[in-house]
């Protein structure tokens, strides 16, 4: 990871602590890429935002689910299980007080 990835990942993650209207937008955005095909974006997405707002430890609480494995789940090589993702979102979705719907 290149210093300037390293100072926009901070970056990000300040503004997700700092606006929740920003941290709202990033779920919705990780969730939407991910409903379009896109997993690989969608796992980066979800992996900022979790990192910038509960944190894997505390979601791997949560979920019943070792952080590391989460971690794994969202890293680059990860292929998470519908049944594990969609308790990742849901657990996000009720923390950040939303409730995302599909739409045709």
């Amino acid at each position: 990871m290149t210093m300037k990835t390293k100072r926009f990942d901070k970056l990000l993650h300040r503004q997700a602590k700092a606006d929740t209207r920003f941290a709202a937008a990033l779920l919705r955005e990780g969730v939407d890429a991910m409903l379009s095909g896109d997993m690989e974006t969608g796992k980066t997405i979800l992996r900022d935002y979790i990192k910038a707002t509960v944190g894997f430890e505390k979601l791997g609480e949560a979920i019943d689910t070792p952080p590391k494995s989460l971690i794994r789940m969202f890293g680059p090589q990860g292929n998470p299980q519908a049944k594990n993702l969609l308790s990742v979102i849901a657990y996000l979705q009720k923390q950040a007080g939303l409730q995302l719907h599909v739409t045709g």
